[in-house]
């Protein structure tokens, strides 16, 4: 029981990536505030981890006083807190020509914002425990598809806050803060999206290789398993990291001699 007695807030956790990430935390002795937007989902992983180790909280993490209520319902109901995990995030496909001024700003309070503000307002109790916090990010914080700009974008911020912090936060505070950048997961909202694209049911069975060196994608619960180390005490004083999750090496990986069999659509949202 790598977390036992730990308390640990997973922001975006009705589904995908945090929902594994929470049930793998609970697997390993935790207990958790699962949040989301989809009261109904998040229900369901509540009745599924038991009352006793999991409360569900639904907010827009934007909205003013989200964090801290989020960090409050923690205190209320488990008695402490251990650890964040930031993984809530909005993945919007758009480019240059779609995104105006007003949109990326909606993408950077989600993405990048709501994470510092929820850093910010469970510091003082992560601080008393000599916590940590685990930012989920992205491979495309590097650069990014062309059709993943905002997003990209804010993926990068969010790297840079984690370096920046992992060290302060660190030395001042005695608080471990890092960051895994999946690559391309297939949890159920890609899932869904690639549906809508035109894809069949079953289109991640045939992943090309350049994507996919492996003949798959990556799971949610691998995503968990990484997660795990940086939130337990096995991870010593590390701070300041972030790990690529990713089959292949994303920067300066040899591209495909023929891209023309390759989907469109598999190709611009590829992470």
């Amino acid at each position: 029981m790598r977390l036992q007695n730990k308390v640990i807030i997973v922001t975006g956790s009705c589904t995908g990536i945090g929902k594994a990430i929470a049930e793998r935390c609970v697997a390993e002795g935790a207990q958790v505030i699962i949040h989301g937007l989809e009261k109904e989902l998040g229900e369901e992983v509540v009745e599924r981890l038991g009352s006793c180790n999991a409360t569900l909280h639904i907010e827009d993490l934007t909205s003013p006083g989200a964090s801290q209520r989020l960090v409050n319902l923690a205190l209320e109901v488990f008695g402490r807190l251990d650890a964040i995990v930031n993984n809530a995030a909005w993945v919007i496909s758009s480019n240059i020509h779609t995104t105006d001024e007003a949109f990326l700003r909606r993408v950077l309070e989600i993405n990048t914002i709501a994470p510092f503000a929820l850093i910010k307002a469970a510091l003082p109790h992560l601080s008393q425990v000599r916590g940590c916090v685990l930012n989920i990010g992205s491979v495309n914080a590097y650069s990014g598809e062309p059709n993943l700009m905002a997003y990209s974008v804010s993926k990068g911020a969010l790297m840079t806050l984690t370096r920046n912090l992992g060290d302060t936060l660190h030395r001042e505070n005695g608080v471990r803060v890092n960051q895994i950048n999946p690559g391309w997961v297939l949890t159920e909202n890609e899932a869904q999206r690639k549906h809508e694209q035109g894809l069949p049911e079953d289109w991640y069975t045939e992943i090309p290789s350049v994507f996919a060196p492996a003949g798959r994608i990556l799971w949610p619960s691998e995503m968990a398993a990484a997660a795990v180390y940086w939130l337990a005490d096995e991870s010593g004083p590390i701070s300041g990291q972030v790990v690529d999750l990713e089959q292949h090496p994303f920067i300066g990986r040899n591209p495909p001699k023929d891209t023309s069999t390759i989907p469109n659509s598999v190709r611009e949202e590829s992470k």
